[in-house]
């Protein structure tokens, strides 16, 4: 699994112009599944996330976690962190997984970073959706569990 995670003073996810999910500080989290990926990547990646130490302690150096500064998550759906552009400039999407799959996946996600204690909104799986970011810092961190096993 892929997962672009960007450090947010606020974060929040419309569809058909109503708000399904939003957080203050925390962690934006864009999920895609890949292919091969499995139920092992997903946990995988949940755990990087709930434990990423992308925030400031008092001396400016990031050593805290959301736990740590009281932060929520907020996971969006994103088959398009698995575009490849190497052939062209029209991204190829063949790399991502298919969407039944891909939604069992990311809910697998979703509920570990909850047994983990971590806050969880989310957006809705196969929605056109709008996002809108307040990037802090901007901190932006992409986590690839193919390069993990």
């Amino acid at each position: 699994m892929r997962v672009v995670v960007q450090r947010v003073r606020e974060a929040r996810v419309e569809v058909d112009g109503q708000t399904v999910g939003a957080i203050g500080q925390g962690l934006v989290a864009f999920v895609g599944a890949g292919r091969e990926d499995t139920e092992r990547d997903a946990v995988y990646v949940a755990d990087k996330v709930a434990g990423l130490r992308v925030f400031e302690d008092d001396a400016g150096k990031m050593s805290k976690a959301m736990a740590d500064v009281g932060g929520s998550l907020l996971a969006v759906s994103q088959f398009t962190v698995f575009g490849d552009v190497r052939r062209g400039r029209r991204p190829d999407f063949t790399g991502a997984m298919e969407p039944v799959r891909a939604e069992q996946l990311f809910e697998r996600f979703v509920a570990r970073a909850r047994e983990l204690g971590v806050p969880v909104q989310t957006g809705r799986f196969r929605a056109m959706m709008r996002v809108v970011v307040d990037n802090d810092g901007p901190v932006t961190i992409l986590i690839d569990s193919s390069r993990a096993f």
